[in-house]
């Protein structure tokens, strides 16, 4: 009975964290709003620079470049675990190196993304 326990817990955890993560978004979008609506209602003049700042940080410039190499990266951390459990059991290698396409497929995508990405100069 246990060890039925443990999946509901993961997911009922990962479904909080998400929803957390997007109620927050949500609020902090609202109350930025919010402030801008009562500058404009305390007659404040609100410039394309002010709402450039409040509304959030700019992209960063190699964003996809530092995306692909963590996707890299987790798919070579796959690849030592499947390395390091294969000395017990030959099937494990087989199991991780599948789980560790994925990422690594993701990777590639991200590192193609920022190589036909026009950057400005």
């Amino acid at each position: 009975m246990a060890g039925e326990w443990v999946p509901i817990v993961m997911f009922l955890g990962l479904t909080v964290i998400v929803s957390l993560f997007f109620w927050f978004r949500y609020r902090a979008r609202g109350d930025l709003q919010t402030t801008i609506r009562t500058a404009l209602d305390k007659g404040q003049e609100l410039t394309p620079e002010l709402i450039d700042r409040l509304g959030g940080s700019k992209p960063v410039e190699h964003k996809d470049l530092r995306l692909a190499l963590i996707w890299l990266a987790i798919a070579a951390g796959m690849v030592l675990i499947g390395f390091s459990v294969s000395f017990y059991a030959i099937e494990a290698l087989y199991g991780v190196l599948a789980g560790a396409a994925l990422p690594f497929c993701i990777g590639i995508a991200y590192l193609i993304m920022w190589r036909y990405t026009e950057r400005e100069q």
